[in-house]
């Protein structure tokens, strides 16, 4: 195990931003974090990245306690790229080199690592070693960025939302060259990303985050209140085009349930007596139909301002011919949702 996290927490002017109870990081493998904003993403991160401790719990990293004194040893194999990273003020070769020198490697190793990076982020040595930081694009100095980590061939690769603002053949080639860095390397990647296609095909575990805790492991449908009592232990929630939602248990504080995407059942048409087995039938639209590491089709429906994700097997979407921009019906019971 690389990683282990016991019963983490973090606050930020005494509001608790990380609370993990138990969590543990593989090497070699791809991770993906996704949750919506404030959800502890970043933060997690940068604890991962030994750049901040956290306030409470323990961190085991390759089987040994992390101690604030260890850190700036163990940064040597952990690198982090940020959304809007900022290049040197020098040529992209020296950009690259940075780290390799300050880590004191011989020129020829150098020389081949600068490379090498280059390469693998789609930039030849021959048209951009040379150039100055102000003359390239926004994508090609992001890629310049990643370039500059897998250098350093890191142990571990953190990166924040790297895509988020570069252009299509940017994109894909930063992607591409995470992925062959986990191939060649065995570089554990733990990765923020706005491109779930991307994410849910690529990763090798999916992390939810909600509200600095973490949800799930994959996919996670994350329900936000107002919630109006309308039975014993039943509440319900109105969507702005008319429909309802009904969930059964004990509200907590956070006035938020989760529904797991395997309990989410795909119609394709209102099947006689299905209703009265289960209160949730609602009507949307197909937005998108990705395939899972696990086989599964990761199937996005849009209900009025709400969107679900259901995990389906490809046989079922088959038979039931379901594609996007159809319309079919997602239905679930209401204990199926679990109070955050």
């Amino acid at each position: 195990m690389l990683y282990e996290l016991n019963e983490i927490k973090r606050y930020y002017n005494e509001r608790c931003a990380l609370s993990i109870g138990y969590l543990t990081i593989e090497q070699g493998k791809i991770y993906g974090l996704v949750g919506p904003n404030g959800s502890g993403k970043t933060t997690l991160l940068r604890i991962l990245a030994f750049l901040d401790m956290p306030d409470a719990g323990s961190i085991y990293y390759n089987g040994s306690l992390v101690l604030p004194q260890l850190m700036p040893a163990l940064r040597r194999e952990v690198t982090m790229l940020l959304q809007n990273t900022r290049l040197l003020t020098r040529k992209v070769k020296d950009n690259v080199a940075f780290g390799l020198k300050m880590r004191h490697m011989d020129s020829n190793t150098i020389k081949h690592r600068v490379k090498e990076a280059l390469e693998m982020v789609g930039l030849s040595v021959k048209d951009f070693a040379n150039r100055q930081w102000y003359e390239l694009s926004g994508g090609e100095a992001q890629r310049v960025a990643l370039a500059a980590r897998l250098a350093l061939r890191p142990k571990v690769l953190l990166l924040d939302e790297p895509t988020a603002n570069v252009d299509t053949v940017s994109e894909t080639l930063i992607n591409e060259a995470v992925v062959r860095a986990k191939e060649e390397w065995k570089t554990t990647i733990i990765m923020v990303s706005h491109d779930l296609s991307w994410l849910y095909n690529t990763a090798d575990e999916v992390i939810s985050l909600w509200g600095g805790r973490v949800v799930s492991h994959g996919p996670e449908n994350v329900i936000l209140g107002p919630w109006e009592r309308v039975g014993d232990g039943l509440y319900c929630k109105a969507l702005k085009d008319g429909q309802r939602i009904y969930v059964s248990g004990t509200p907590s504080s956070s006035n938020a349930v989760t529904v797991s995407p395997g309990d989410i059942t795909l119609l394709s048409s209102v099947v006689n007596g299905y209703g009265e087995s289960a209160y949730n039938l609602l009507r949307g639209l197909v937005t998108q139909m990705v395939y899972s590491n696990d086989g599964l089709l990761r199937v996005s429906v849009a209900l009025g301002e709400l969107n679900l994700v259901s995990l389906v097997d490809k046989d079922y979407i088959k038979k039931l011919d379901i594609y996007p921009g159809m319309e079919v019906y997602a239905s679930f019971k209401p204990s199926a949702a679990k109070w955050l």
